[in-house]
């Protein structure tokens, strides 16, 4: 498998339906198949900003109900999603979670439902808060095959799922890909390395709680590539997309740290950051282990493998 940067999806001139296509990853995935020689149709509340955003070439609509009965899609990518981390997790913000992944999913399934011509594949986003949290010296690897929690973000993840899964009741394959932490110029980078920019980075917390990430242009080489494997063989089930080499959050300072020529010896204690985010502190403060099995035992080969190689690329 070629480790060029350029995302291919298949066959020039299928019709892609994204949803979240402004966002931080899709906006990039939109560019790429544009670049790919694909056409997309881009599935958002504001057509008129989404237009200036993503440009002419891409069809925005506000509604399903705005594609005729002819409109062939060849392939679905579900992105759509409120940001996770930020407000505390009141019973507010968890609906307002669930409506935009949960709600918007199932909208999107039952369009499938209706119209003649299935898309061939569904690639649904989700994350790695699937499998809950480990305990800061917890090594074991998560994996696919790895259990979920009962907490909120694995059952928020656990509900999204199941609601692309039922996708496959009409023919379409269903492909969940459980995002790690994107890196990429935009997205959370700029804010976890702005401490480290300004000589005030450090551990947060114990510093010892595992990150899994991924360079945003291995997440749209790998969505590619399950785009174009999926023409052929069987994609369905989970997909964890997360790099090859996990890290902590101390030693993802630090390497950040090193590159820049910063010291990082300013620690976050873990106290204030649940003071402030409550339930979803466990996020940034536990962390988890999450390796990508089933891309590595397929083949899929990472453009950017090591936190060192990511981050000089984003420098």
């Amino acid at each position: 498998m070629s480790v060029a940067d350029d995302p291919s999806f298949g066959a020039p001139g299928q019709t892609v339906l994204v949803t979240g296509a402004t966002g931080f990853v899709g906006r990039r995935l939109v560019a790429a198949l544009l670049a790919d020689r694909q056409h997309v149709i881009a599935l958002t509340r504001d057509p008129v900003r989404a237009a200036r955003v993503l440009g002419a070439n891409v069809r925005c609509v506000a509604d399903l109900t705005e594609l005729t009965a002819t409109t062939r899609v060849d392939i679905v990518v579900n992105l759509a999603g409120a940001r996770i981390l930020g407000h505390r997790w009141t019973p507010a913000r968890k609906a307002v979670l669930r409506a935009s992944r949960v709600a918007l999913t199932r909208r999107v399934v039952d369009w499938v439902a209706a119209v003649e011509n299935k898309p061939r594949l569904l690639l649904s986003a989700s994350a790695i808060g699937y499998y809950g949290v480990q305990r800061q010296d917890e090594a074991t690897a998560l994996t696919e095959e790895s259990p979920p929690q009962p907490v909120f973000m694995s059952a928020l993840c656990q509900e999204w799922e199941a609601e692309a899964a039922r996708a496959a009741e009409y023919g379409v394959q269903v492909a969940c890909t459980r995002f790690g932490l994107v890196l990429g110029r935009g997205g959370a980078l700029p804010a976890m390395l702005m401490p480290v920019k300004l000589g005030i980075g450090g551990r947060m917390g114990s510093g010892r709680q595992r990150l899994s990430w991924i360079h945003v242009t291995d997440l749209l080489r790998a969505l590619g590539w399950l785009a174009r494997r999926g023409a052929t063989e069987p994609v369905a089930g989970a997909w964890n997309f997360t790099a090859p080499e996990g890290t902590t959050q101390a030693q993802f300072v630090h390497t950040a740290a090193t590159l820049l020529h910063r010291p990082a010896l300013l620690p976050t204690p873990a106290w204030p950051v649940r003071l402030l985010l409550g339930e979803q502190a466990d996020l940034l403060l536990e962390g988890q282990n999450v390796v990508p099995q089933r891309l590595q035992r397929a083949g899929f080969v990472f453009r950017y493998p090591t936190v060192d190689s990511a981050l000089r690329a984003l420098r």
